[in-house]
């Protein structure tokens, strides 16, 4: 079984994808909130007068245009930062894929943006599935997933989204997934 695979028994596959909660969403999330708030207090320091920023002195820039700009960008970057840490928090992405050949199902699980459809799940019978796809893109933009296809539905997708997987491990997780389930695999 690879690392990223659960297996409670030998006829239930567990395996959890990741959402946003990835160190870069974090970083880059951090990274936006420091700047903006920078932005925003030289903004604030240019109209006051008041320095409030230790290692830099923004009272020296004139309002009307250089500190207004900086205030609208500051309260820009600090809503994209919000943004951000709210994708974070609500793990928007994260679920499980789960294959359970004792009660002959199949469920795919993802958490979405709060609201309606916050719960994202896809069931189905161990049955009706046809093969398990692998789609490999190379270039500028590559992509490499792999795809639940099941009769009388779209191709569901098995892998998170954003950083794709290295080659082999790709390749590993679709034979092993191809052969728990006992069906064909496509796209190698």
């Amino acid at each position: 079984m690879t690392a990223q695979t659960i297996s409670t028994s030998d006829r239930t596959l567990k395996q959890p994808v990741l959402g946003s909660r990835r160190f870069s969403n974090y970083f880059w999330a951090t990274v936006v909130l420091v700047g903006g708030v920078g932005f925003l207090l030289s903004g604030i320091s240019s109209y006051t007068q008041v320095n409030l920023l230790p290692f830099a002195n923004p009272t020296e820039l004139i309002f009307v245009p250089q500190g207004l700009v900086m205030g609208l960008y500051g309260t820009a970057a600090i809503l994209l930062s919000t943004y951000l840490w709210l994708v974070i928090l609500w793990d928007v992405g994260g679920g499980y894929n789960e294959f359970n050949l004792e009660d002959g199902t199949v469920t795919v699980f993802r958490w979405g943006f709060p609201g309606k459809n916050r719960r994202i799940e896809i069931s189905c019978d161990v049955n009706d599935i046809k093969s398990i796809r692998v789609d490999i893109k190379d270039g500028v933009n590559p992509k490499r997933a792999l795809y639940l296809r099941v009769k009388g539905m779209r191709d569901i997708p098995l892998t998170r989204v954003g950083q794709p997987l290295s080659l082999a491990e790709i390749e590993n997780r679709a034979a092993e997934l191809a052969r728990f389930l006992a069906v064909p695999l496509e796209g190698l």
